[in-house]
């Protein structure tokens, strides 16, 4: 059998195959370069989207904040100008009020006078002698000591010392009632100091925190026609703050639809006592007087 040997030269090959490699290598330091530009390039635009995404949400949210502040700021602004409306309204009303009360009262007032200037002449002219006699006579002769203490000074040594007799005896009943009024001012001033230190608290420092009874009034009534019932809390101001006393106001309030309301005979009866006892010591006229009494009378009220 016939054999062949044959030489092969692979160096050229070999040079071929290592260019290959070194482009190879080139390729892939390119793709790696690439690849990182890549994802840089995608951080930087996720970045730019992350920014932008919330440049315009805090852009929204701004805006409709602005929105809503601007139309409350609109509803506030329109609601203060119908306030600064309505008390420009009641000032006006008040004012009008006042300068009715004042031309009617000074009507009344000019009315009353005359007649109580008429019915005192038509009085004083039913019995003319008697009056002069009451009111002027009367007066001369209570006050002739006071008119009639100067003398002339051509007078008699006797009627000189009587005159000062008299002088001294006024002057001192004049100092007796000065005494009087100054013993009877400390004796109530004292009376006055011992009820006060009665009732004030003076150690501040024992004061105990617990329950208190604090007298409230509480009344309802009708101001006008329209029967509309208005319901008033009346607290006294005695060692209350202003914030305690809304306080009591508020819980009074609150309370005030559970109450139950009942006509009471005995109370009835005492407030008619003191009420009498008051138009007792009033002043005013018998007519006035009487009036309030029928009206007091004819009036039908409840309570708690």
């Amino acid at each position: 059998m016939t054999t062949f040997n044959y030489t092969v030269d692979t160096e050229p090959m070999a040079e071929e195959m290592k260019s290959v490699s070194r482009h190879v290598d080139v390729t892939t330091g390119a793709v790696v370069a690439m690849q990182t530009a890549v994802i840089a390039a995608e951080a930087t635009a996720a970045d730019h989207v992350c920014a932008n995404v919330n440049r315009g949400f805090y852009s929204l949210i701004r805006s409709q904040i602005s929105q809503k502040l601007a139309k409350l700021q609109s509803e506030v602004d329109s609601n203060i100008m119908q306030l600064v409306q309505q008390k420009n309204a009641l000032l006006g009303i008040k004012a009008r009020m006042q300068r009715d009360y004042v031309m009617i009262a000074r009507r009344y007032t000019k009315l009353f006078n005359g007649l109580n200037v008429n019915l005192k002449n038509r009085i004083f002219e039913l019995d003319k002698p008697t009056i002069d006699f009451a009111c002027r006579e009367i007066d001369k002769v209570s006050n002739r000591t006071k008119y009639l203490t100067a003398t002339i000074p051509i007078s008699q040594l006797e009627s000189i010392s009587l005159s000062q007799k008299i002088i001294s005896s006024h002057v001192k009943q004049k100092g007796v009632k000065v005494i009087e009024s100054m013993k009877g001012f400390i004796h109530e001033m004292n009376i006055q100091k011992k009820l006060t230190d009665q009732i004030l608290i003076r150690d501040q420092g024992n004061i105990k925190i617990g329950t208190s009874f604090i007298p409230v009034i509480l009344y309802e009534c009708n101001r006008d026609k329209t029967e509309n019932r208005s319901v008033e809390v009346v607290v006294s101001e005695v060692q209350l703050n202003s914030y305690a006393r809304s306080a009591i106001m508020n819980a009074v309030h609150e309370q005030f639809s559970g109450l139950g309301w009942k006509n009471k005979m005995e109370d009835r009866q005492e407030i008619n006592s003191e009420f009498q006892k008051l138009i007792l010591a009033s002043p005013k006229s018998s007519r006035v007087k009487e009036l309030a009494a029928r009206l007091f009378q004819s009036n039908n009220y409840l309570t708690v």
